[in-house]
């Protein structure tokens, strides 16, 4: 058997001889080819210019140049090189696009608004999680417009939306499903004709309407079949894309619902207490839960299966909130702290609260001999952080049980600033309302309690912020463009209260826990449980809404009790009109300047 290395030489040698004849025997086939293509080609021409040519001159028509068709040329074509044609036709492009625009008319504004550099700015600083959006000064808060709706029977815990739907819970173990109504812009004014023969238009619907209803039964308790809840249902949270709506409760189970039936598609009892907060991941299916047995669970509900369990807290975790990375932010009550929680790495930031909140108060028996006032200080010691929401990836703010709402930042392990006594104080309770004795002792009651903060809620990515209490005022902050200062915008839903005017600076009530005469048209009546907030329109164009879950106990206990109302309500926030002065700020809730005072 012959190989190349036992083939002898001669024999190669035959071989390349025999391969270079052939290959230069089909380079001249192919330039043979060529030639007589040529030809053949050459004739063709000649032949179809003696046809053209056979007319006469008189018979000819000049051709007509449509500017429709494109204006291509041989001699240009043959010259310029392929970025000189590309340039060529971009140039031509926009002299056709110039001439559209002068022919059709453009709104110069318009074009501005929706330029592609800025809108790759935001959404270049969305992806990165950081705040971008400043809207909070061309809101017009006092012109809201409020639509009260009864949810439940008792207290309404929590809400949740997805436009153009909202779910509310209450203590009666009720979820329900409510469709919003749509807000409806004015139609141009016409004028009327002296025979009106058309009716006028009905009013817009303002009201939800109820379109799915479940209830529990508290007599299941031991029933572990039983596919509803059996105790209060505390917390409640829609996915982003409809799908699923997920409920906890104080009987320790999480429920995942379908959100087009109401059908319970799967119950999580892996709590070993009160389920207390919900919160989805931004654009996904993934869920937190937080409970009072100082864990936080994570679960996905595309599989609808559970994935990990974060321990750290060492108190109850009264709430919980997420934005688009896969992280999220919790408060964990009485150990006053706020966590941080990095899913990825497995890690975890803490940031530590428990600072008190200074309050200076204007003394009018204390007159000086020049004639001023004289101040008196009081501060109350932070016992429990109850709420958080997160503004950005980097930046949130908390709620306390004294009042003070606080920024933080992830550079920092304390609050970047705090608004100490936001919603006012409470008045001290009658002798004879806080002691049994027949005749009590006058010193009893004690000092004014500041309010609670019992709601948080923010547009993420924006300097928006609103937060709750029982003082019936839905109070908005924003924040500075340095990320420095939480700075107060006024009131949601109406004029600000004239408390402070007869002297009141803290927003006191009247003694019969009722809000003041001028303010009772506005307020909110009842404890304010959660906020919800979301956008119209492409990128918050046509208005803001806001819906509250109100009632007359708070959502964790019966400790507190107003006359108020169970329910909930929507406030719809349109713009301001162009050359509008911004809204006044609200007096004595502005409470930094008096804390920078005392510090400095």
């Amino acid at each position: 058997m012959s190989s190349f290395f036992t083939t002898p030489a001669s024999q190669k040698k035959r071989e390349r001889e025999d391969g270079l004849i052939a290959q230069s025997s089909q380079k001249k086939k192919k330039v043979a080819n060529g030639a007589a293509n040529s030809k053949s080609l050459n004739r063709k021409t000649a032949r179809d210019e003696s046809v053209s040519g056979s007319g006469s001159e008189d018979d000819e028509t000049p051709q007509i140049a449509h500017d429709d068709e494109p204006l291509s040329s041989e001699s240009e074509s043959e010259d310029e090189t392929g970025a000189e044609r590309r340039l060529r036709l971009a140039e031509q492009y926009l002299e056709n696009i110039k001439g559209e625009t002068e022919t059709v008319g453009f709104d110069a504004e318009e074009i501005d608004r929706d330029l592609i550099a800025e809108r790759l700015i935001e959404d270049a600083a969305a992806t990165k999680g950081r705040l971008y959006r400043h809207i909070a000064s061309g809101l017009d808060f006092s012109s809201a417009v409020k639509t009260f709706f009864r949810a439940d029977t008792q207290t309404t815990t929590s809400v949740a939306v997805c436009p153009p739907y909202a779910y509310t819970v209450s203590k009666d173990i009720t979820l329900i499903k409510w469709e919003l109504p749509t807000p409806t812009k004015p139609p141009p004014q016409i004028k009327k004709k002296k025979k009106a023969t058309a009716k006028p238009p009905p009013p817009a619907r303002r009201r939800p309407i109820k379109l799915l209803y479940t209830r529990g039964n508290k007599n299941e308790t031991r029933n572990p079949k039983y596919q509803h809840h059996t105790a209060d249902i505390l917390t409640v949270a829609a996915s982003s894309d409809g799908k699923y709506v997920a409920t906890g409760g104080a009987d320790k189970r999480l429920i995942i619902w379908s959100a087009a039936d109401f059908k319970p598609l799967r119950i999580f009892p892996q709590h070993r207490d009160a389920v207390t907060s919900l919160a989805f991941r931004r654009g996904t299916n993934q869920l937190y839960s937080s409970s009072k047995d100082r864990t936080i669970k994570t679960w996905s509900l595309d599989e609808l299966g559970y994935m990990e369990t974060l321990f750290g807290h060492q108190d109850e975790v009264v709430d919980i909130a997420a934005l688009s990375l896969e992280q999220c932010v919790s408060v964990g009550a009485r150990d006053r702290t706020a966590r941080l929680w990095k899913v990825v790495e497995e890690s975890q930031l803490v940031f530590r609260g428990g600072g008190t909140s200074e309050k200076r108060q204007m003394n009018p028996r204390g007159s000086l001999t020049n004639g001023e006032m004289a101040t008196v200080r009081t501060s109350y010691a932070e016992g429990s952080i109850d709420r958080v929401a997160m503004i950005d990836e980097e930046t949130f703010v908390t709620g306390s049980d004294n009042g003070s709402i606080s920024l933080w930042s992830l550079h920092k392990k304390k609050p970047v600033f705090t608004v100490p006594v936001a919603h006012g104080l409470d008045p001290a309770l009658k002798p004879e309302e806080a002691s049994a004795e027949e005749v009590p002792d006058p010193k009893v009651p004690g000092a004014p309690q500041p309010r609670w903060i019992t709601a948080l809620a923010t547009v993420p990515y924006s300097d928006l912020i609103l937060s709750g209490s029982w003082d019936g005022r839905l109070r908005v902050w924003k924040i500075s463009e340095d990320k420095k200062r939480l700075e107060v915008v006024g009131v949601l839903g109406g004029a600000q209260a004239e408390a402070e005017r007869d002297g009141n600076v803290n927003g006191l009530e009247t003694r019969d826990g009722e809000p003041p005469e001028e303010d009772r048209e506005t307020s909110v009546r009842g404890i304010i449980n959660d906020i919800e907030i979301f956008e119209r329109g492409d990128r918050g164009k046509d208005s803001l809404c806001v819906v509250i879950a109100t009632g007359k106990e708070h959502r964790l206990g019966r400790w507190k009790t107003l006359q108020g109302k169970n329910g909930a309500c929507i406030f719809e926030v349109p713009h301001k009109q162009a050359g509008e002065p911004a809204m006044m700020e609200v007096k004595g809730a502005d409470m930094d300047s008096s804390q920078n005072q005392s510090k400095t």
